[in-house]
């Protein structure tokens, strides 16, 4: 039974471009149905302590021919924080599956935000198996650095983890990554004594300026900045080619919707309780902030028993519509490379999923903090006691996961949210004039990928 996984990945292989000389086309952004079967392998009950029985999924039979998953070493680059976690669970997988005895992992320090990178500069001498940022996903799968996860492997993806996880794994339709965390994006902290509806935009600055409290958003931010602007439909990111150049920009801001935002970002900054931040550092008098997990322990430390979170409020927008805030989320996926060898391969999707899976994302989140993707471990008592973590896991089912963008747009949302800071865009500002700001800002956007 442990031997029919490969059995039926070989059957089912022949035109499989996740093998390394099979016709892999590394410019194919686009999925399609390339790697279908490759991605099948190692399709394993990632909860059940490395389990490789649940192969059948390629609609193998018991009377497939046993073929060994052969030997070797895995190579697997996660976070310094992660390597000795990472190396005890993958030894502990391969130990409950004797058929993969053969194979030895090797863990080693490279950060999520350098894999890419290093990838993309040598795919055959990069890991087999890498964490990476989800903003660095088509960089990776235009330099053929990722190998299509298809079948049950894809299932496991879509369904076992939060929607913003496993829409960052996912490149023209086809699914190349294994979600891992789902820690990285903004929501509401608020001290639980002066804000009485904590989903209301309204109602918060209402309360903080009844109390003489401040609100923190950082609106001269690209980060935190297209909340508004995505919370009312508006759209702003970027194509890029095999080389990682900018080649489009997809940006409608000059819209009826992007009027709208702006002229909430510009009635925020209107009110007295305002301040412009996202750092508990530099906060003081602190009714309510936009801020993230890194910075809980200080929120916690300065709210005390008031402390409270929550996803990020709806505002009512100038056409009399509600709409939720909405923003960037940010993922860590785990990835896989091409491989030469199919029992190899097979191997290496069994384990990413396995370390992607609902006991070890809880018991990374145990071991490191590390916010889990998979939806059962967002429901484990512990991460649910984590107030700050559930109100995040809630807020990024409303954000789009951030891809890559160039250098200067960071500038340059830093100075649209500057003209908002200083009066140069107020609510005396005609609507041709904010339009006519849009416009600039759009154009701007457009030219850097021209």
């Amino acid at each position: 039974m442990k031997k029919k996984l490969l059995a039926t990945l070989l059957a089912a292989s022949m035109v499989a471009t996740c093998l390394v000389g099979c016709g892999n086309d590394s410019g194919n952004t686009t999925g399609g149905d390339t790697g279908s079967t490759a991605g099948d392998a190692g399709s394993t009950n990632a909860g059940d302590a490395g389990s490789s029985d649940a192969g059948s999924s390629a609609g193998g039979t018991e009377a497939d021919a046993p073929v060994e998953y052969g030997s070797g070493e895995i190579k697997i680059w996660v976070s310094e924080a992660l390597v000795n976690f990472t190396k005890e669970k993958a030894d502990s997988f391969i130990a409950s599956n004797p058929d993969m005895s053969g194979y030895t992992v090797t863990v080693e320090p490279v950060g999520e935000g350098d894999a890419a990178g290093n990838m993309i500069t040598d795919v055959e001498g990069g890991a087999d198996i890498y964490a990476f940022a989800q903003d660095q996903i088509t960089r990776l799968v235009s330099a053929g650095a990722l190998c299509p996860v298809t079948g049950d492997n894809a299932d496991f993806v879509s369904t076992q983890n939060d929607a913003g996880a496993a829409s960052a794994a996912v490149v023209g339709g086809t699914t190349f990554a294994y979600p891992m965390t789902s820690d990285n994006g903004y929501f509401l902290y608020y001290d639980s004594s002066v804000v009485t509806d904590p989903t209301s935009l309204e109602q918060i600055i209402a309360d903080c300026e009844a109390a003489g409290k401040n609100f923190y958003m950082e609106i001269n931010s690209g980060w935190y900045q297209p909340a508004f602007f995505f919370a009312t439909g508006c759209t702003l990111t970027y194509d890029t080619d095999d080389a990682g150049n900018f080649t489009a920009c997809n940006i409608d801001y000059v819209s009826d919707a992007g009027l709208v935002a702006l002229k909430e970002i510009i009635e925020l900054k209107a009110s007295p309780s305002f301040q412009n931040g996202s750092s508990m550092s530099t906060a003081v008098n602190v009714g309510a902030i936009v801020d993230g997990t890194w910075d809980s322990e200080a929120v916690k430390g300065a709210l005390g028993d008031n402390y409270a979170c929550a996803k990020l409020p709806s505002f009512t927008g100038s056409d009399g519509n509600t709409y939720q805030l909405s923003g960037f989320g940010g993922f860590k996926l785990l990835g896989i490379k091409p491989q030469e060898d199919a029992g190899k391969l097979a191997v290496c999707h069994a384990l990413a999923q396995y370390l992607t899976g609902t006991d070890v994302q809880i018991a990374r989140y145990q071991a490191e903090g590390f916010g889990p993707s998979n939806l059962t471990a967002q429901q484990d008592s512990a991460v649910q006691a984590d107030e700050a973590l559930s109100a995040l896991a809630e807020q990024l089912a409303f954000t789009i996961p951030q891809g890559n963008y160039p250098g200067d747009y960071w500038t340059l949302a830093t100075a649209l949210g500057d003209d908002v800071i200083t009066g140069t865009l107020s609510t005396s500002t005609s609507d041709d004039d904010l339009k006519a700001a849009l416009q600039a800002f759009q154009d701007t956007c457009v030219s850097y990928a021209q």
